[in-house]
């Protein structure tokens, strides 16, 4: 594609705007002949330092700052966003997209979300794939992901190719960093989605408000005017969401039991179950959710939403969440022992998701409610204590070990955990605590193994081990239960 059309209106082009790009690329080691390279400033290396580098290897052009300092015989796109014009000047390279884009923003939730809104338009008929966390799952293929919403170059190679493909639907998640740094700014929305905000990610924003500002990027800068900006009602962070995205001129749709759109007026749980009534435009729907926990039917009315804002039928928006399968490693059932224990594993690793889950296994737990869970290491430390005293609090039984230390000692992970858990028992082996856990448990009680979810390895140092909480669940229960 030709320089100038790629970089139209993004910013100013030194030298031969005629210049023809036929590959992308923001990490220097990958530049080849023909290619822009993105000379992004980072938090530890400017990439402007590797300039010379790119233009050595048969770069056909540059992307950097407006300030940034570079001295080369290449055409340079000088821009005041160049993260912005990364994504922008990405997806026109790669062109295509499916159809119909919703992205979901918010600390928790939004890989059942866009799992759920794939199901949905899945069993309507659409073609349809899901984003995220646990990687991409189309018609054609499921691929393992690790980051929640990839950066702009792959995430505008991956919708290309899903179109290529027949999807015609897609359903990703958008993370506070992906916004914030820009990572969906090319990509063309139909919908968007917030489910609630909690204590996540502070060792990235510098405070709530600005993890809060970076989230409703998605309504202020992406979102398109008049399209739905679809909002779960029941957060205490739900008004302002609110009021941004009636500002940024969205059709907003609330759900919930606070909800405007799909209102929840009431709600009875069983064991792998929830029935539910729920009022949309004047009528009355009862819905049998086959999933635990009052969040996943939060997470459930977000999806609809989603699906009802790109063309779905509202009564067959709800009726398909009867045949929902759960997200991997949410809230799911890894087994039960002899005594008809069931042991879940959930990827709960911030305060509020530990605290959603406890409390959606409590209706149905005669006995105790046995927690395993840790802290990751390198990430935001104020999450420790607070998670401490949520598990403390809320469940009977609570048993601290390691979650992916990585570069920090594990010990002192757990000691400031330990500080506000009094009674936790500390077992920094993973493996031995899941078995004590379950070991211990007897009929009437519950087990939750939060933390890691659907990860297969656990981050040690800069090593990755091999270590699934699925596994470890199910080879306890056949070791200690037969």
């Amino acid at each position: 594609m030709q320089l100038s059309l790629l970089a139209q209106g993004l910013g100013a082009i030194e030298g031969d705007a005629d210049r023809d790009v036929t590959f992308m690329t923001a990490d220097s080691r990958q530049v080849r002949s023909g290619a822009l390279f993105a000379a992004l400033p980072g938090t530890k290396v400017d990439g402007a330092t590797f300039a010379a580098d790119a233009e050595a290897k048969g770069a056909a052009a540059l992307l950097c700052a407006d300030g940034a300092a570079i001295d080369t015989r290449l055409p340079v796109v000088r821009s005041a966003d160049p993260r912005h014009a990364l994504a922008v000047m990405a997806a026109r390279f790669y062109g295509a997209q499916p159809e119909r884009m919703v992205a979901v923003t918010g600390t928790a939730g939004k890989t059942s979300i866009a799992t759920f809104t794939r199901q949905i338009w899945e069993r309507n008929g659409r073609a349809a794939a899901s984003i995220g966390t646990t990687g991409v799952v189309s018609p054609h293929r499921t691929i393992d992901g690790t980051l929640t919403t990839p950066d702009p170059i792959e995430l505008a190679a991956l919708l290309s190719s899903l179109a290529a493909d027949g999807v015609t639907h897609a359903a990703m998640e958008a993370s506070s960093h992906g916004l914030d740094q820009r990572r969906l700014d090319g990509v063309r929305l139909s919908a968007a989605a917030f489910t609630n905000l909690g204590h996540d990610h502070l060792d990235y924003h510098p405070d709530v408000e600005s993890y809060f500002h970076a989230k409703m990027r998605l309504f202020t800068a992406l979102l398109p005017t008049g399209e739905t900006a679809v909002v779960n009602a029941d957060d205490a962070w739900s008004g302002r969401a609110i009021e941004v995205a009636t500002g940024a001129s969205a059709k907003v749709m609330t759900v919930g039991r606070k909800g405007n759109f799909l209102k929840l007026k009431r709600l009875e749980h069983e064991r792998s179950r929830q029935i539910a009534e729920i009022e949309a435009e004047g009528r009355l729907h009862r819905i049998v959710l086959p999933l635990a926990g009052s969040f996943q039917m939060s997470n459930a009315l977000v999806a609809a939403g989603l699906a009802i804002a790109t063309g779905v039928p509202v009564a067959d928006a709800l009726a398909a969440l009867e045949g929902l399968k759960g997200a991997s490693g949410r809230l799911e059932l890894a087994g039960a022992t002899a005594a008809g224990v069931p042991v879940f594993v959930d990827y709960a690793h911030k305060p509020e998701a530990l605290e959603n889950v406890i409390a959606s296994v409590r209706p149905f737990t005669t006995g105790r409610v046995i927690v395993v869970f840790g802290c990751g290491g390198d990430r935001d430390r104020a999450k420790r204590p607070m998670m401490g005293e949520i598990a403390t609090r809320l469940a009977d039984v609570v048993i601290v070990t390691d979650d992916n230390p990585r570069s920090e000692d594990p010990s002192k992970i757990r000691a400031a955990i330990m500080a506000a858990a009094p009674g936790a028992r500390e077992v920094g082996n993973r493996h031995l605590a899941i078995r004590e856990a379950i070991g211990g448990s007897e009929a009437g009680d519950t087990v939750i193994v939060a933390g890691k979810g659907h990860e297969t390895g656990q981050k040690i140092g800069e090593v990755t081990h091999p270590f699934s909480d699925l596994a470890e669940v199910r080879a306890a229960i056949a070791e200690l239960h037969g």
